[in-house]
């Protein structure tokens, strides 16, 4: 079977988790997604079945829409609920003050990680490091916080909701709020929204030809050249600008490059049913 959809993974099971239940509900082998969510975070994920699978590099997932929550007076080392430990009663804050410092994100933003994270020291997952007891020292990262704005605030709990790049780690967006108001704060919830143009639909199918974005092309050959992998001449296709290209029929598609001249297979014969 080969099929793209959006899920809606819940709290408490891991991506891997979640991609298993499916695999069993749908009776199929071959499964993949795309843009893993942690354990306790919920929302949408990607997700492809057979050969479709081969399509998630060329996805846009950008920007993202994440809504959280934050816990203020929660200490905790993998910035969620994870590991709270004997949390702080604290005064409540103006709202005002609270979504000043919000807003206040927007824009471009260098700061650290958690530590807590999938980025890899010397070949090694920093949660691993981290669970291990082991010090974890991660390098600044930048992020772009498109929108961020202040949905709710009910002491000492505060709910947000952000537009973000690639990579943006909310936790962190949490951690940066809480020091900025002089406490300690965890995530008590956290939810993507959107990826992109992707949102959960129910499960329901979606084209690749609808959910690729890159521009599509035509060849002016015998399209069984393109299935067979041969060499293409740029002046056999209808475009000939340096870009990235869709090239399809009834049945297969292709993901063509063409650069300095020359045109190049970046994706073939993949099945589009």
């Amino acid at each position: 079977m080969n099929r793209l959809f959006v899920a809606y993974k819940p709290t408490g099971l891991s991506s891997n988790q979640f991609l298993s239940r499916l695999k069993r509900k749908y009776n199929v082998k071959k499964a993949g997604y795309s843009g893993t969510l942690d354990p306790f975070a919920k929302g949408c994920l990607i997700v492809a079945f057979g050969s479709f699978t081969r399509f998630f590099q060329f996805l846009d997932k950008t920007p993202k829409v994440y809504r959280a929550t934050l816990w203020l007076g929660a200490a905790s080392d993998t910035l969620d609920i994870e590991q709270v430990t004997d949390p702080s009663i604290i005064k409540p804050f103006k709202e005002e003050e609270v979504r000043k410092i919000i807003e206040g994100l927007k824009g471009e933003l260098e700061y650290d990680p958690p530590i807590f994270s999938a980025k890899r020291i010397n070949g090694v997952r920093a949660y691993d490091l981290a669970r291990a007891g082991k010090e974890v020292v991660l390098n600044k990262i930048n992020s772009t916080i498109y929108d961020i704005s202040l949905i709710h605030y009910c002491h000492p709990f505060v709910t947000f909701e952000a537009t973000v790049s690639e990579g943006t780690y909310i936790r962190s967006l949490g951690r940066l709020i809480a020091n900025q108001l002089g406490v300690d704060g965890s995530l008590s919830a956290l939810e993507r929204l959107r990826e992109g143009s992707f949102s959960y639909n129910n499960e329901d199918s979606i084209s690749p030809l609808d959910a690729l974005p890159m521009e599509r092309i035509k060849f002016r050959g015998n399209i069984e050249d393109v299935w067979l992998g041969k060499k293409i001449a740029l002046e056999s296709l209808s475009v000939q600008k340096e870009g990235i290209y869709l090239l399809h029929d009834d049945k297969l598609a292709a993901v063509l490059q063409i650069k300095d001249q020359s045109v190049s297979y970046l994706l073939n014969k993949v099945p589009l049913c």
